[in-house]
């Protein structure tokens, strides 16, 4: 661990006595999280300072402090974002300093033809904020105010960290066309699945279905408004799935090879698959599970980010509706808090805890 001061050199870069500094957690090497003082950024036109209140931790964050993913050392991780407005450049309107916020972190080019044809997720030339260019682990950060969604005061910055998981889910449900006869069975019941179970109740969808390996999370789903939970063990899923009308949507959100082909297996014909969880392994097919797409007419489809037009997206208006209304618990899937002192220790926690720890939170600016 380093306290670096403003004088220090960072990858070449030195800050200046004259120039105003800020703390920031940022990856310096594979594995190897520290405290540096890196230059307050600065308002820009069309751009707005956020004070950083909480910064989530992301899964894309795990493999890009375990594996060293990273274009370059340092970078600044992290991009589930809350805070406050600090400063506002010229030409932005509708913002003013003090106002909460959640911070939108893919920074679209807005110029290529999926831009244009409302498809920003999509986008071939776009920045990334904690991957891309600086993320939320730092006291401040500068973001394009088209990026912010403006919470109600009543909201707490701490739950707001989840506004951005949140719009996943509701990203991942808007690629189906679900209806409230439909029978949605989620395979994952993490932080992204819990989500998707509760924006689909929300949504009074007819029959919500979890499935999961762990039980305490599977206990969450149901009060998240899972109506049947399936522990996965054995062959306890297909025993299930055998003797209950197949799901008309099948969501998968835990990224994992087995739960992929769950859920094509167990689609009813003329159903829908969506494809939300990232696959770090290889997934493989039986030609007899395959020929359920050809035979059932499934249809499959990814889920990528959670953004629409006009930017950022209904996906964020109504994530924020949800908070603000008090029908979501945040503080339910939020299993720890920590600061910039703990350095790595959240990133070890996860590890290993095995699946069993659901959202950490790093507390940025000394927020309660």
């Amino acid at each position: 661990m380093s306290d670096r001061s403003p004088n220090s050199e960072l990858g070449g870069l030195i800050v200046p006595n004259t120039v105003q500094s800020m703390r920031a957690l940022a990856l310096t090497a594979t594995q190897n999280l520290e405290i540096l003082a890196l230059p307050r950024p600065e308002a820009r036109p069309g751009t707005v300072v956020v004070r950083v209140a909480y910064c989530g931790i992301c899964g894309s964050d795990l493999a890009r402090f375990f594996g060293g993913t990273v274009r370059a050392f340092p970078l600044v991780l992290g991009h589930e974002i809350s805070g406050t407005v600090a400063d506002v450049g010229d030409g932005v309107v509708g913002v003013s300093p003090g106002m909460k916020v959640s911070v939108a972190p893919l920074v679209p080019c807005g110029i290529c033809a999926l831009c244009k044809a409302g498809r920003p997720a999509l986008c071939s030339n776009y920045s990334f904020l904690g991957s891309r260019e600086q993320g939320g682990l730092a006291e401040y950060i500068n973001v394009p105010a088209e990026n912010l969604a403006v919470l109600p005061d009543v909201v707490s910055l701490q739950h707001a960290a989840l506004v951005e998981p949140l719009t996943i889910a509701i990203h991942g449900i808007d690629r189906a066309q679900v209806y409230d006869h439909d029978t949605v069975a989620v395979f994952g019941a993490g932080v992204i699945g819990l989500l998707t179970i509760f924006a689909l109740r929300r949504r009074r969808t007819g029959r919500i279905i979890a499935v999961d390996t762990q039980p305490q999370k599977l206990e969450l789903a149901r009060v998240f408004g899972a109506d049947e939970v399936v522990l996965a063990e054995d062959d306890s899923v297909h025993s299930f799935f055998s003797t209950q009308p197949a799901p008309t949507i099948c969501i998968e959100t835990a990224g994992s090879p087995v739960t992929r082909v769950q859920a094509v297996e167990y689609c009813a014909r003329g159903g829908q698959v969506v494809f939300v969880g990232t696959s770090q392994r290889d997934v493989t097919f039986s030609p007899e599970i395959f020929e359920k797409v050809l035979r059932g007419e499934l249809r499959i489809t990814g889920s990528w980010m959670s953004y629409s037009s006009p930017f950022p997206g209904k996906e964020w208006e109504e994530a924020v509706h949800l908070v603000a209304s008090g029908a979501f618990d945040a503080g339910k899937l939020i299993d720890g808090i920590y600061d910039f002192g703990d350095l790595a220790q959240p990133f070890l926690d996860l590890k290993d805890a095995r699946g069993s720890l659901l959202k950490l939170l790093y507390r940025v600016d000394g927020a309660a």
